[in-house]
C-alpha cells in the first residue's frame, strides 16, 4: 500500500509510462522510471534492420580500421551497436565525434574514446557547426546514418570543403504492439508516451488511432517535437536536453491524468 509520504517521495507514482524500444536501452529507461515510482511498459514500436548494402558498411569500416578517415561521426546510439557487433577497431589517429550525450556514453561504454559532442546544439545541423568551426583545413570524415536519416551533416561538411565518405549503418523498421497495449493507449490506461525519435513518432502515429487528449506526449527534443508535430502528433513536453533522464523528469513535472487507482478496481 502507497502511503502519502511515499507519494510525494516519487514524483512519477501512479503512472504508467510506455517505453518505445527495448533491449538494454529500454531496460535502463525502465529502471529509471521505476526509481521515480513509474510503471514502465515496455512496447517496442521500432528496431533495427542490417543495412541492404552490407558490402559498402564492411568497406567502409575496413578503411576506417586502416586509418584512412580523420573524424568519425556518430549521430545515434544504434550506431555504435553496429560498430561494436562488427568488432570495429577505430585508430588514436581518428577522432570520434557524437552528436549528443546519450550517444558519447554508448560509445564510450563501448569502449570507444569520444573527441566532440555539440556544445548546445545536440543534432546533426549542430555538429556539423560545431566541426566545421573547429576544422578550417579539408578533412576526411566517415558519416555513419540510418537509412532513413536525411544526409543534413554530410551536405554540410562537403558544403564546406571536407571528403565526406556517407554509408548507411542500419535500417530501422516498425514493429506491431500487441492488442493489450494498443488497447491500454486507446482507453486510456496509459499516461504518457516517450517519443525519442522521428521513426518512433511515425510508429505512434500509425499505431495508436486513438490517443485520449488527457496522455502526455513526450518528446526527447526539439527536432523530434517537430517531427511529430508534422505527422499530427500532439506534443505535450519537450525534453530541455535530449537525454532519457532530462525527458522523464519533464514528464515528472505534471501532475497524473488519471487518479493512480482508477484502474486497479
Amino acid at each position: 500500500m502507497t502511503t502519502a509520504n511515499e507519494h510525494h517521495e516519487k514524483p512519477l507514482t501512479g503512472w504508467r509510462v510506455l517505453v518505445p524500444r527495448g533491449g538494454p536501452w529500454g531496460d535502463g529507461v525502465a529502471a529509471s522510471l521505476r526509481d521515480q515510482g513509474a510503471i514502465p511498459v515496455v512496447a517496442p514500436l521500432i528496431n533495427f534492420a542490417a543495412t541492404t548494402d552490407a558490402a559498402a558498411l564492411d568497406d567502409a569500416l575496413r578503411r576506417l580500421q586502416d586509418g584512412e578517415f580523420d573524424w568519425l561521426t556518430v549521430t545515434s546510439a544504434t550506431t555504435v551497436d553496429v560498430l561494436y557487433a562488427q568488432r570495429t577497431v577505430v585508430p588514436a589517429k581518428t577522432r570520434i565525434a557524437a552528436v549528443g550525450e546519450t550517444t558519447a556514453a554508448a560509445l564510450q561504454a563501448a569502449g570507444y574514446t569520444v573527441d566532440l559532442v555539440p556544445a548546445e546544439d545536440n543534432s546533426s545541423a549542430g555538429m556539423a557547426a560545431d566541426l566545421i568551426a573547429l576544422e578550417t583545413e579539408p578533412k576526411k570524415f566517415l558519416t555513419l546514418r540510418s537509412e532513413q536519416a536525411k544526409p543534413v551533416l554530410t551536405e554540410a561538411l562537403l558544403g564546406a570543403g571536407h571528403h565526406v565518405h556517407q554509408v548507411v549503418a542500419y535500417r530501422t523498421v516498425g514493429v506491431p504492439v500487441t492488442e493489450r497495449i494498443a488497447r491500454d493507449v486507446a482507453n486510456g490506461r496509459i499516461n504518457a508516451i516517450l517519443v525519442t525519435s522521428g521513426s518512433v513518432a511515425a510508429q505512434v502515429r500509425e499505431q495508436f488511432a486513438v490517443i485520449p487528449e488527457e496522455t502526455i506526449i513526450a518528446a526527447i527534443g526539439p527536432r523530434t517535437a517537430k517531427d511529430a508535430r508534422g505527422i499530427g502528433l500532439n506534443v505535450d513536453i519537450i525534453a530541455d536536453q535530449q537525454t532519457v533522464d532530462a525527458l522523464i523528469a519533464a514528464v515528472s513535472k505534471f501532475p497524473l491524468p488519471h487518479a493512480a487507482d482508477e484502474f486497479a478496481r
